[in-house]
């Protein structure tokens, strides 16, 4: 666990800039309705901002192109401007 990632699961707070630190095999939607979606729609340096917790270590992130519910072991912190 580097200086990128948080010390545990729980410890991302709303508005944290996050990236994904390795590739998922599919999305899924923060929708009231989630359905699944093609890993495709992030790109793999693109950076997203956390805009809820979720129960089961779950993480639901705005990127470009919407916004999907990933685990947390799934994230990294994105680096500083």
């Amino acid at each position: 666990m580097g200086p990128d990632t948080p010390a545990d699961d729980s410890s991302w707070a709303l508005g944290s800039r996050v990236r994904l630190q390795r590739p998922v095999r599919y999305l899924k939607s923060a929708d009231p309705m989630p359905m699944l979606r093609p890993p495709d729609l992030i790109d793999p340096e693109e950076v997203g901002e956390v805009v809820g917790l979720r129960a089961q270590s779950r993480v639901a992130v705005r990127f470009r192109r919407g916004s999907f519910l990933i685990d947390a072991a799934d994230l990294a912190a994105a680096p500083a401007d």
